[in-house]
């Protein structure tokens, strides 16, 4: 291994860092909402568009530090999209070949972004394929199996170090609520659960983490039974959350609370939010509105004040030909008019109505 390669390598992607300002953090208007306040971590606004970037930077470092990555590696990875893009961002910034195996059915501007940086993609059938097959093509092509799923809870430092959870507690310091009540995220990895929950015990923070899940993904049931065992023979439907098996780098001890959120709500959740803020946003974002949403009527009926923080991941234009699309909605058989004015409702009135 070429150690001067390595330390290039390192620099390069610290010089990238260091260009990168940190991502804003949006309060949303919530005026049913008095004595609430509820904000957007808007990870939209890096690099490469969305949450990954900052997952993908933390696994190119730790693969070099762990001596991996070499000068020539072809970079394998199994993804959904957003996390692909990013590392095939990184692997172009080191001249590395870079593979995503991903679902066939993956956004394709997502699969267009990957290609814009240099990558290749290979989809595979079943969403429960990607991880046999990512193994398999870094073997015949003697490369490198990122595998941000085993290693996504280990290869960020969740003591500090500009993670996600540092930054959002750094720029709610001078908010009226700067302790959160709530942290609402996703789980696709379950390393940015891990992140944030160890964050805030490791700190001594009174925030609770909710980790919302979407149909067909098994965190939740595997958050309440504990068996490790669970599968589901279908994707989740929700680009970048839910998985059909239990990742290794999601960690149940962390999460305080879990939600199960309907498909049709995340993708109404999407309409919703934008027509707060101005901004699209993606489907994972829609999923974390949603539980952001059901939290603040609890906290509000219940006479809790304070305020939450929730993620949006990447940025709607990327689902202009599937979630955004009434089309691919209705082919898929998702009705989301009765999620929006259910949602709209809570909105309005800061009542929660299940469905």
């Amino acid at each position: 291994m070429s150690s001067e390669w390595v330390r290039e390598a390192v620099r390069r992607i610290e010089r990238d860092y260091q260009r990168s300002a940190d991502t804003h953090l949006v309060l949303v208007d919530m005026p049913a909402f008095p004595r609430l306040r509820l904000y957007l971590k808007d990870e939209a606004t890096h690099p490469t568009g969305s949450l990954k970037h900052r997952l993908a930077r933390s696994l190119f470092l730790y693969g070099l530090c762990n001596g991996w990555i070499r000068e020539g590696t072809t970079i394998v990875e199994a993804s959904s999209g957003s996390t692909a893009v990013s590392e095939a961002y990184f692997a172009r910034m080191l001249g590395l070949p870079f593979v995503a195996v991903m679902p066939r059915g993956t956004s394709p501007a997502k699969v267009a972004q990957i290609e814009f940086y240099g990558g290749r993609c290979h989809p595979v059938e079943r969403a429960d394929g990607v991880y046999a097959e990512a193994e398999r093509l870094a073997r015949e092509l003697a490369g490198h199996y990122m595998d941000q799923f085993t290693y996504a809870e280990r290869a960020t430092d969740w003591r500090g170090n500009n993670n996600i959870a540092e930054s959002i507690y750094a720029q709610m310091r001078a908010e009226p609520y700067p302790e959160p009540h709530w942290i609402v995220v996703g789980a696709g990895t379950g390393g940015t659960s891990a992140t944030i929950g160890r964050y805030i015990r490791y700190h001594g923070n009174a925030t609770r983490l909710a980790v919302v899940d979407p149909e067909r993904s098994v965190f939740l049931d595997y958050w309440r039974t504990g068996d490790a065992s669970l599968r589901s023979a279908e994707g989740s439907d929700v680009e970048g959350i839910g998985r059909p098996r239990v990742e290794p780098s999601f960690v149940p001890g962390v999460v305080d609370r879990m939600l199960r959120v309907p498909n049709a709500a995340s993708y109404a959740a999407m309409r919703v939010l934008e027509r707060r803020v101005g901004r699209s946003y993606g489907g994972s974002t829609g999923t974390n509105f949603c539980g952001a949403l059901e939290i603040a009527c609890e906290m509000a009926a219940d006479g809790v004040e304070g305020s939450i923080v929730t993620l949006a991941c990447d940025a709607g234009d990327r689902y202009l030909d599937t979630y955004r699309d009434d089309r691919w909605l209705a082919q898929h058989g998702y009705d989301i008019a009765p999620q929006v004015e259910r949602l709209e409702r809570a909105c309005a009135t800061g009542i929660w109505a299940s469905g």
